[in-house]
C-alpha cells in the first residue's frame, strides 16, 4: 500500500473537494482518497498493483480540475506558483473593481442625482449600451469563475462558482433582454448590469481575501522553506569555490560555509571552529559550538567562524525537510470532525439550485413580477455559500498545526490534533521522558569474593553491545577500563543479558532475571535500593554484585503533570523498573496511578485495559522501546530530539524533548477544536439566515428585499470571517 500526496487546482468550495473525492474513491485500487480545501492537497492511499498515478491524475482531471504529484522538490514550486496566482488576482481585481465602480456609478446617478457625463440621463438606450459595454470587461476579468462554474453544470457536478455563473449571467442576459426591448419599443426597463458586475467583483474581492488569508495560515512552511538558503558554495578539487543552487549539491560534496550564512544541508564539519544557532531545532536560545565532526544541520545559521563540511544528507533525507513533509502532511489530511461539513456539502449546491427555483416560480405564482422573482433568484444563488462549510475544519487545523510547528510540536495528521482535544488520560514513560535520560552509576556493592572495579568490568563488558540507557551509564563509568571478550551473547527482552566470559557464562539484568536463574539471594536479596534503579550481575552459581543507577527527573516534570491535572486530565505512570522505584517517581510528581514492572510488549497491554475502561488514552515516550505502545494509543507522542522528527510509530513529535511542550500540545488542540466548532457554527448559522431572507423572508416581515450585490458580498463575508477566525490560532496563548 503506498500513500502519495497531490496537488489539486480548480477547486473553490466544499462541493469541489466532494466532486474529486468521489472521482478518485470510486476508482479500483483506492483504499482511501481525502481532499482537504484549505490546502489544496489531496491524500492517497492506493494499491500500486491496480493503479498508477497517471491515472489517479487523469480521474481528478476528467472531474475537471488539475492534479500535480507532491514531489520532493513540490512543496517550494508551490509556494512561488502561489505567489504568481495572488499576482494574477490582484490584477483581475483591480480591473474588475475599476469597471464595477464605473457601471454603479452610471446606474445609481440618476436616482441619486448626481451629474452624468454628456446628460446621458437623457439617452436611455445609450446609457444601457454604455453600462453593457463596461460590465464586459468585468466578466472577462472575472471568467475564471463563470466559466468553471458553467464547466462544472456541464460535468453535473455544480460548485459554488456554478451558482455565481448563473446569478451573473442571468442578471446580464435580464438586462440585455431589457436593453433589446428598449431599444425596439423605447419602454424602459429595468437593468441589472451593475448588478451583475458587483456581484462578479465582490466574489472575486471575497476570493482574494480568503486566498491571501489561506496563505497566511500556511505561514509556518513558508517560514521553514526559508530556512534553507538557495545556493551553496562547492569546494572544488584545486581549492577554489564555486557558488550553485542547492539542489545540485551531492552526497559527499565539501562545502565552505562562512560567518552568517545558514547551513546549506546535513553533514559534518571537517576544519574550522564556529558557534551555530539551533534553536530552530533544539529551542535552546545559545548557539552550539562546532569544531572537526561535528555534526551540522541544514537551515541553521552559522555564526562566528567559517567552516568547511562535508555534506551526508540532502534533498527529503535532511531533517528540514523531514519537518516540512510532516507538516504539510498533516496540513493535507482531514480530520474527523470534517466530515459532517463534507456530507452536508456534496448535497449542498443541488440543494440551492432547487430553493432558486422556487423562489423564482413561488414569487411568480404569488402574483409578483418577473423582476421582483429574478432578484430572488438571483439573490438565493450568490449568498448560499458551501465555502464557508469546507474552511471551517481545515483552515483551523492548517493554522494549529503550524502554530505547532513554530513552538516544536511537530502533529503528523489532522485526526491527531483533534484527538488530542479528547483526551482525558495521559500514559508517560519513565527513563527520557519524565526523566532526563541520562542515568548514571551512583553506587556499586558487591559480595565479599569480588570487588568493586571487577564488578564494573564484566557488567560494562556484558553491556558494550548494547545500546539501552543503563548501559551507557555503566559504559560510561567503565571509561578507561580494558572490557572483556564476551561470546554467546543474549538479549533477554525487559529482563537484561548474558553472555560468556573465559568460558563462564554471566548475567547482568534486573530482579526477575536473577530469579529465573535462581541466583537472586544472600547479600543482593538484602539489598534495598528502592529509591534508584538497580542492575543486578550474577554468574551461574552466585550474585556477584549490583549497580546503583540514577536518573534525575526533568526539572520540568512537576509544573507539567500540576498543570494537566488542573485541565481535568489523569495522569499514569509506565515502566519496566520495580514498583518501589515506580511509586517513588509517581510520588514526587503526584502522578495518579502507576503500572510498573512491565516488558516492552506488555506497555501495549496495558494501554488497551486503560481504553477498555472508556478512556482515551495519550503515551508519551521516546519512540524507540515504546513503539507498540505508542502505536496503539489514541495519540502517540514521541519525546524527540530536533534531528529525530520521523518517529514512525508516533502521531506528535515534541521536537525539543522538553515536557512543557506536551503542555502546549494539550492546550493548543484544545483550542483548535473549539475554533473549528466556532467556525461550523457561524458556517451553519450563517447559511441558515441567509436563505431565508434572500427567498424574500425579511421581505414578508415588512423590510426590503435582499439586493443580490448584497448578498455576494455577505457570501464573500462568510468565507473571509471563517479564515480570520482561524487566524486568530497564531497568536493564540499557550501558557
Amino acid at each position: 500500500m503506498k500513500q502519495e500526496q497531490y496537488q489539486i487546482g480548480g477547486m473553490v468550495c466544499a462541493s469541489c473537494a466532494q466532486t474529486v473525492e468521489k472521482a478518485v474513491n470510486c476508482l479500483p485500487g483506492i483504499t482511501e482518497a481525502s481532499v482537504n480545501l484549505a490546502t489544496e492537497k489531496m491524500q492517497v492511499a492506493y494499491d500500486q498493483a491496480q493503479i498508477k498515478p497517471r491515472q489517479i491524475v487523469a480521474a481528478v482531471e476528467q472531474a475537471g480540475y488539475q492534479a500535480q504529484l507532491q514531489l520532493s522538490d513540490t512543496v517550494k514550486k508551490n509556494q512561488q506558483q502561489k505567489e504568481q496566482q495572488q499576482a494574477v488576482m490582484k490584477k483581475n481585481l483591480i480591473g474588475a473593481f475599476l469597471f464595477a465602480l464605473s457601471v454603479l456609478y452610471l446606474a445609481m446617478a440618476p436616482m441619486i442625482k448626481l451629474p452624468l457625463p454628456f446628460n446621458l440621463s437623457d439617452f436611455p438606450l445609450t446609457l444601457a449600451l454604455m453600462e453593457l459595454l463596461l460590465t464586459l470587461p468585468v466578466f472577462w476579468f472575472g471568467r475564471d469563475h463563470w466559466l468553471g462554474g458553467f464547466r462544472s453544470l456541464w460535468r453535473k457536478h455544480p460548485n459554488m462558482d456554478s451558482l455565481v455563473a448563473l446569478g451573473t449571467w442571468t442578471s446580464l442576459l435580464a438586462s440585455f433582454a431589457n436593453t433589446i426591448q428598449l431599444a425596439l419599443t423605447g419602454q424602459t426597463q429595468y437593468l441589472y448590469y451593475e448588478t451583475a458586475a458587483l456581484i462578479l467583483t465582490l466574489i472575486m474581492l471575497g476570493k482574494y481575501l480568503e486566498f491571501m488569508a489561506k496563505r497566511r495560515a500556511t505561514a509556518s512552511l513558508s517560514s521553514l522553506l526559508r530556512l534553507v538558503p538557495p545556493q551553496a558554495e562547492v569546494i572544488q578539487a584545486d581549492g577554489s569555490t564555486r557558488t550553485v543552487p542547492v539542489a545540485e549539491v551531492k552526497t559527499g560534496t565539501q562545502l565552505l560555509v562562512r560567518s552568517g550564512q545558514r547551513i546549506p544541508t546535513d553533514g559534518t564539519v571537517i576544519t574550522g571552529r564556529t558557534t551555530i544557532d539551533e534553536s530552530m531545532l533544539t529551542g535552546e536560545s545559545l548557539p552550539v559550538t562546532k569544531t572537526a565532526g561535528s555534526k551540522v544541520i541544514g537551515g541553521t545559521q552559522n555564526q562566528l567562524g567559517k567552516i568547511t563540511m562535508q555534506a551526508t544528507e540532502i534533498g527529503e533525507k535532511t531533517v528540514l525537510a523531514q519537518i516540512v513533509k510532516l507538516v504539510s502532511d498533516a496540513q493535507a489530511t482531514k480530520a474527523p470532525i470534517a466530515r459532517l461539513a463534507d456530507q452536508i456539502a456534496g448535497y449542498f449546491v443541488p440543494a440551492i439550485l432547487g430553493i432558486a427555483m422556487f423562489g423564482l416560480l413561488g414569487w411568480l405564482l404569488a402574483g409578483q413580477t418577473l423582476e421582483f422573482a429574478l432578484q430572488v433568484f438571483v439573490a438565493v444563488l450568490v449568498i448560499a455559500c458551501p465555502c464557508a462549510l469546507g474552511l471551517a475544519t481545515p483552515t483551523a487545523l492548517m493554522v494549529g498545526s503550524g502554530k505547532g510547528a513554530e513552538k516544536g510540536i511537530l502533529f503528523k495528521n489532522s485526526p491527531a490534533l483533534e484527538q488530542m482535544a479528547r483526551l482525558n488520560t495521559i500514559v508517560f514513560d519513565k527513563t527520557g521522558t519524565l526523566t532526563q535520560g541520562n542515568p548514571e552509576v551512583v553506587n556499586l556493592k558487591t559480595s565479599t569474593r569480588f570487588e568493586p572495579n571487577q564488578l564494573l568490568k564484566l557488567a560494562a563488558s556484558l553491556e558494550q553491545n548494547t545500546n539501552h540507557p543503563l548501559a551507557a551509564a555503566i559504559l560510561k563509568k567503565a571509561i578507561g577500563q580494558e572490557l572483556l571478550t564476551v561470546s554467546n551473547f543474549k538479549t533477554w527482552p525487559g529482563l537484561g543479558v548474558s553472555g560468556e566470559i573465559d568460558g563462564e557464562k554471566y548475567y547482568l539484568g534486573n530482579q526477575k532475571l536473577m530469579e529465573q536463574q535462581g541466583v537472586f539471594n544472600g547479600i543482593l536479596k538484602d539489598y534495598p535500593a528502592k529509591e534508584q534503579t538497580v542492575v543486578f550481575v550474577a554468574n551461574q552459581r552466585e550474585p556477584i554484585g549490583c549497580i546503583e543507577i540514577a536518573d534525575q527527573l526533568r526539572p520540568e516534570a512537576k509544573m507539567v503533570i500540576k498543570k494537566l491535572h488542573q485541565l481535568g486530565l489523569q495522569t499514569v505512570l509506565l515502566t519496566g523498573d520495580k514498583q518501589s522505584t515506580a511509586i517513588k517517581i509517581a510520588n514526587q510528581l503526584k502522578i495518579n496511578q502507576v503500572i510498573s514492572e512491565v516488558l516492552p510488549a506488555q506497555k501495549a497491554t496495558a494501554i488497551q485495559q486503560l481504553q477498555q475502561e472508556k478512556q482515551r488514552v495519550a503515551m508519551v515516550g521516546d519512540g524507540i522501546n515504546d513503539a507498540p505502545a505508542l502505536a496503539i494509543a489514541d495519540v502517540g507522542i514521541a519525546i524527540g530530539n530536533g534531528t529525530n522528527v520521523a518517529v514512525d510509530s508516533a502521531d506528535v513529535v515534541l521536537m525539543h524533548s522538553n515536557l512543557q511542550e506536551l503542555l502546549q500540545a494539550v492546550l493548543l488542540s484544545r483550542k483548535t477544536l473549539k475554533n473549528v466548532k466556532e467556525n461550523l457554527f457561524w458556517a451553519f448559522a450563517y447559511n441558515i439566515l441567509g436563505i431565508p431572507i434572500a427567498l424574500g423572508g425579511w421581505y414578508l416581515l415588512g423590510g426590503p428585499l435582499l439586493n443580490p450585490a448584497l448578498a455576494g458580498a455577505a457570501m464573500s463575508f462568510s468565507s473571509v470571517s471563517v479564515v480570520l477566525n482561524a487566524l486568530r490560532l497564531r497568536h493564540v496563548k499557550l501558557d
